[in-house]
């Protein structure tokens, strides 16, 4: 039997839905006022279900909602250590992990976002590797697997023995900043992941500046405005590329987060996925645009969890419109999408267009 540790960020991505930025600190409170639900138990559930290995498996984990409770739901082996409290914080992870690193388990599966990943680091540092599955609400950081069924996948090939590991970038996103709409991320440290390049996403590269970056995004802005329809709700995904739709506009845009302009004018601002439902029963022709993130080629899944599989089966692949700048897109070798729905990432998987410039497109997988 494989020994295998096994935290739960019980908060992590419930602020995704309701247009918040993240759940770190108290924000998780805000989320639940606001009417988010955790969407952890669904991707655990998917990770237990694609794990083809999962009876050579013993997991030691933290008690109640931070493992055992999942576990113990889907009938597994585990043994619990440690405790938490009532009301779980970053120092809860932070201990269970260094527990685990004494229990000499010999990886440690979190699922979470970078900030969780920031408290695994500060715990173990590179002396066990880890499986990171991704539930918050960005996950810039390089660590994290493309998707819960991913994670199962690196499980089942390190069960086999059939894997490598190396060193990737936890990185530290300034989270007062990034709820005012700005980002600004620094490198913190590193884990150790492992080393499957189609399973585990790249770190999110830096918005790039310069001449030639704002006249493709302006010539992309060009071509979208010319060829918007009028009576077309369009909701507009975060991201510099798709604000530059807005710049040229004249309207203001929420850099970080999902707006709404009809007829060429701002009608919602900063939208959650309530409004935006509200807005898909009221308007009959609506199409989004997004521009995937630099370096992983999300397009949705990361940064924009307010587009919920509900959300995205009513507007449909053919409502989508994508940009991208050429220098993104030429880092890419697919787009990707993890909507927290099997089903739905599946619909939307296939070869799509991509708006490059003006009057200019390409085609390009979405994985």
């Amino acid at each position: 039997m494989k020994k295998f540790g096994f935290i739960v960020n019980p908060v992590a991505g419930m602020g995704g839905s309701v247009g918040l930025k993240g759940t770190d600190g108290d924000l998780y409170k805000k989320a639940l006022k606001m009417g988010a639900k955790s969407i952890t138990p669904k991707l655990i559930e998917q990770f237990f279900n694609n794990i083809k290995n999962i009876d050579k498996i013993t997991f030691i984990t933290a008690p109640g909602i931070m493992g055992e409770d999942y576990l113990k739901s889907n009938q597994l082996s585990y043994k619990v250590i440690g405790h938490i409290e009532e009301e779980t914080t970053s120092t809860d992870t932070k201990n269970i992990a260094r527990l685990l690193l004494k229990k000499k388990v010999e990886l440690i599966v979190f699922f979470g976002g970078d900030g969780t990943a920031r408290d695994i680091f500060d715990s173990i540092g590179l002396n066990l590797p880890v499986i990171a599955a991704p539930t918050g609400v960005k996950m810039f950081s390089s660590v994290f697997a493309i998707n819960s069924r991913a994670a199962a996948e690196l499980i089942d090939a390190f069960i086999l023995n059939n894997i490598d590991f190396e060193e990737r970038e936890v990185l530290d996103i300034n989270e007062d900043s990034y709820s005012m709409g700005i980002l600004e991320s620094k490198l913190y440290g590193y884990l150790k992941v492992p080393k499957v390049r189609n399973l585990i996403q790249a770190s999110k590269d830096a918005s790039r500046s310069g001449s030639s970056y704002e006249i493709n995004k302006k010539e992309i802005a060009l071509h979208i405005i010319e060829n918007m329809k009028n009576d077309v709700l369009y909701l507009l995904g975060p991201g510099t590329t798709v604000k530059a739709i807005t710049n040229e506009l004249k309207l203001p845009k929420t850099l970080l987060g999902i707006d709404a302009i009809y007829n060429k004018q701002i009608i919602e601002k900063d939208l959650n996925e309530k409004r935006i439902l509200k807005i898909l029963d009221t308007y009959k022709h609506v199409q989004i645009i997004l521009s995937p993130i630099g370096g992983q080629g999300f397009i949705i899944g990361r940064g924009n969890r307010q587009f919920t599989p509900q959300i995205l089966e009513k507007i449909g692949k053919k409502n989508m419109i994508i940009i991208s700048t050429k220098e993104k897109l030429r880092s890419l070798k697919c787009l990707r999408i993890d909507s927290t729905s099997m089903e739905i990432d599946d619909l939307f998987k296939g070869l799509i267009s991509v708006v490059i410039g003006f009057k200019e497109e390409t085609v390009i997988q979405i994985e």
